[in-house]
């Protein structure tokens, strides 16, 4: 085992500072979160008030929610949501019509039956 201890000089440079800030991974949008919900809830009372059926309002207001989330995440939210309202509308009403004829087949059969 050595016995020698051998001291090595240390030094040190100046000290150097640096202002970190933080980065928002996304830019801020609080004008355009309420600016989004107004034309979010103008698009959904259009689309409740041609609705005859009040079973589909739920549907409706599902596919808002749905519309407004995918369209914050695209560059221009003001912009895309009308469309996607627009397709998730037409998807939710060919879903709606299915499960009515569903529902309508059903009851059919049941009378039959019994």
């Amino acid at each position: 085992m050595k016995t020698t201890v051998k001291r090595l000089p240390t030094w040190f440079e100046p000290e150097t500072r640096f202002d970190v800030a933080p980065v928002a991974p996304v830019p801020f949008r609080g004008t355009g979160e309420t600016a989004l919900e107004q034309l979010k809830n103008q698009l959904l009372r259009a689309a409740l008030q041609e609705t005859a059926d009040a079973e589909f309002y739920a549907s409706l207001r599902r596919v808002a929610t749905e519309a407004a989330g995918v369209a914050w995440l695209t560059p221009f939210p003001l912009l895309f949501l009308p469309a996607i309202f627009d397709e998730k509308v037409a998807q939710a009403k060919r879903q709606f019509a299915r499960a009515q004829n569903v529902r309508t087949r059903s009851q059919q059969i049941l009378t039959e039956v019994f």
